[in-house]
């Protein structure tokens, strides 16, 4: 009988830990935080130091030219034009940010991942194809081709990429669970980074010849 009420006793211990776990709140705690580069005065916050509330403004809050296009005259043929912390300081602490992205006929936002965003994106103008990869071993490609108004989600840290696959130029906007999400283009850190990697190392990883990767190394 002893037993029994032992077990009972942590079976109730565990279920209140669990209580207490489940009750903790990642949440920001004050209303708003400004993010100032200047210290004076300030809190450190994500990075970011906070403005005193009192000096907070409207225009804290507030970014203007997403109706402009971005310049697609690129190797790629598309622009990311991005709002975040960088554009609205007081996005900081709110876990949110946003991308206008442009694409010319046939131009492409090349594989990339966001180390720490996953991505809401609507097509408000031409037909974009999309998808994302999961990860090993899987590695299993979800696509989908997306008209105006579709909307397409890609999960956290997967690569993903969107191409305009239509003769006229495309427009989405995409939303970001993070002030700061980040951003790997797959190519460019492979075959651009500084300093280089080791040709033989990428030769042997992506089975090509290594005077093949010396020259992607070049593009790069």
């Amino acid at each position: 009988m002893m037993k029994g009420v032992h077990f009972l006793a942590i079976v109730a211990l565990l279920s209140l830990a669990s209580s207490l776990v489940s009750a903790f709140d990642p949440s920001p705690l004050q209303d708003i935080c400004v993010a100032i580069d200047d210290p004076k005065s300030a809190v450190f916050v994500n990075g970011k130091f906070c403005k005193d509330l009192k000096y907070a403004k409207a225009e804290d809050f507030f970014f203007s030219g997403l109706q402009k296009p971005g310049n697609t005259d690129n190797k790629v043929g598309s622009n990311v034009t991005t709002v975040n912390v960088e554009q609205i300081p007081g996005l900081n602490t709110l876990g949110i940010s946003l991308v206008r992205i442009d694409y010319a006929p046939y131009g492409q936002n090349p594989p990339h991942t966001h180390p720490r965003a996953t991505e809401i994106l609507v097509v408000v103008e031409g037909t974009l194809l999309v998808g994302f990869v999961t990860s090993n071993p899987e590695n299993r490609l979800f696509t989908k081709v997306l008209n105006k108004g579709d909307v397409f989600v890609f999960p956290i840290g997967l690569i993903h990429f969107q191409f305009n696959v239509g003769k006229t130029n495309a427009v989405a906007f995409a939303s970001l669970s993070s002030q700061n999400a980040g951003v790997i283009t797959i190519a460019n850190a492979v075959f651009g980074s500084n300093p280089p990697i080791n040709p033989d190392i990428l030769a042997k990883a992506f089975q090509l010849d290594k005077n093949i990767i010396e020259d992607l190394q070049k593009k790069f």
